[in-house]
């Protein structure tokens, strides 16, 4: 297998958290396999969290009406984006694989970490109307999600006060990632590591470890491929495929589910 680059966009202000230690370990593991492996340390890059008017060098085209998406579609053009976007685009042009490793804040990501995503990932460099989903602009790379969470399984399961872990994933997983086209890998979660004992912490980063060594070969989570929506009907699913999975128990997707049960951990676990 030819060598990879990684790149892994870390949130987690302590160099002391479970966070960090997962981070080095994604590190350490990859960099041993020969893997070239990069890391946005977002808190020690003081990251600029907000999208604004800002992140493009000189003037806007429209003053009067300021559209964050439009007008730095057009600076990435023009090559007139700020620096600190233009450094993170230049990482992840580079990467065959991301993972973003966060501790999950309020069923998301952490502020600076919403910010890398809306900032870096700029309409015409990251997504067009044209290139999305799974004829998406990064179809070639893969991504992951890495976190922790505060809540125990039990709380995310389908019968849980926080609700089923896969609802909860798939804006992150198909609104951003798969929506870019990359290739999304089943993610890394790290249940409440704070409430454990030291073993229990030693051996959820020891699993995580034993899946660094195999992760550049794993098959990615399944999404409804692009052609079977049509866009002359609002992006609705064909006739065709409604049809051909109209006597199936459980939807498409957690998205696309047609009324239907949801498939269980579509969005925890590849091939299902």
């Amino acid at each position: 297998m030819a060598a990879k680059k990684v790149l892994v966009v870390y949130a987690h202000q302590s160099a002391g958290s479970f966070n960090a230690a997962a981070k080095d370990a994604a590190v350490e593991v990859l960099g041993a396999q020969g893997c070239t492996v990069d890391v946005s340390d977002l808190y020690a890059l003081k990251f600029k969290a907000t999208a604004t008017a800002e992140d493009i060098v000189g003037e806007v085209k429209n003053q009067d009406h300021f559209r964050y998406a439009e007008e730095t579609k057009l600076a990435w053009e023009e090559g007139k984006l700020s620096e600190d976007i233009v450094e993170e685009q230049r990482k992840l042009t580079q990467a065959d694989l991301v993972i973003f490793q966060f501790p999950m804040y309020w069923f998301s990501v952490p502020g600076i970490m919403k910010g890398w995503i809306d900032r870096v990932l700029t309409s015409g460099y990251a997504f067009t109307q044209e290139k999305r989903y799974s004829q998406g602009i990064f179809k070639d790379k893969k991504a992951m999600l890495s976190f922790t969470t505060g809540s125990n399984e039990s709380m995310f399961s389908a019968n849980g006060i926080n609700g089923d872990m896969n609802v909860t994933l798939w804006p992150l997983q198909n609104g951003i990632l798969h929506y870019c086209g990359f290739q999304v890998l089943a993610p890394q979660i790290f249940w409440a590591p704070s409430h454990v004992k030291a073993e229990a912490r030693g051996t959820m980063l020891g699993g995580w470890r034993t899946r660094l060594q195999g992760l550049l070969l794993e098959a990615p989570l399944s999404f409804t491929p692009s052609d079977s929506f049509d866009g002359a009907e609002g992006f609705q699913l064909k006739p065709e495929v409604q049809e051909k999975h109209e006597g199936q128990e459980f939807g498409l997707t957690v998205g696309t589910h047609q009324g239907k049960r949801l498939p269980p951990n579509s969005q925890i676990r590849a091939g299902v």
